[in-house]
Order: C-alpha cells, then sequence, then structure tokens
C-alpha cells in the first residue's frame, strides 16, 4: 500500500511511520513528553543538546502532525508560559517509543563501538 500526507507520497507504512517520529529529535521529545505535560525550557533541560531554533521547529511540526498539542497559558507579565503534551493520538506511539528506548540499551550490549559516557 502507498500513502500520501500533503503531497508527499510513503511506499509502505514503515516509511508513513518515519514521516512522525524521524529524525534525530522527535522521538527524544515524545519520549519525554510520555509521562505528561512539560514546558519549553523543561524540554530544553532535558535535551541540552538540541538548538533552540531546531527544537522550536520540531515542536512545531509535531504540533501539525498532530501528535503533542501546545497550550498557551495567559500570564501577567511576559513571557507567556506555553506547556506541551501529548494528544490521544501522539499517545498511541508510546509503546513503540519505549521498545526503540529498549532497543537502544540492548544495542549498548551488542555493539563495541557504543561507548557510553558520562554526563
Amino acid at each position: 500500500m502507498k500513502f500520501k500526507v500533503d503531497g508527499k507520497e510513503y511506499p509502505c507504512c514503515t516509511s508513513l511511520t518515519m514521516k512522525y517520529i524521524g529524525g534525530k529529535w522527535k522521538s527524544v521529545i515524545l519520549i519525554h513528553l510520555k509521562n505528561g505535560t512539560l514546558r519549553y525550557n523543561e524540554i530544553r533541560k532535558l535535551i541540552p543538546t538540541v538548538s533552540e531554533r531546531t527544537l522550536s521547529l520540531q515542536l512545531k511540526q509535531l504540533e501539525e502532525d498532530r501528535l503533542i498539542e501546545r497550550n498557551v497559558i495567559p500570564t501577567d507579565k511576559p513571557p507567556l508560559r506555553v506547556e506541551y503534551s501529548m494528544t490521544d493520538f501522539g499517545k498511541t506511539l508510546i509503546p513503540l517509543l519505549v521498545m526503540i528506548s529498549e532497543w537502544g540499551e540492548e544495542a549498548v550490549k551488542w555493539d563495541p563501538k557504543i561507548e557510553e559516557i558520562e554526563e
């Protein structure tokens, strides 16, 4: 089966799935949101190696794909308080994200090229 999303074709279900979680940061963002709502700065602290621009773009893409929702909470003075959480659609990815994370833990045991580093 082939699929089309926003004019772009996907040759199979795997490529369609990767449209949603592919890339370096989308799955990392989602795995952090699986436990609940986070503010932008909380996500930045959890993923310190992502640039602000990239994080903003990835959050926007995840929101456009309806995997997360952005909630702006009005405040008396700037800056606005912005929170992100997974949508019901996004939550359907949690078992897959957990499996990917568990696979990564196993890969550390199998691939001698992987070096564990301390933070």
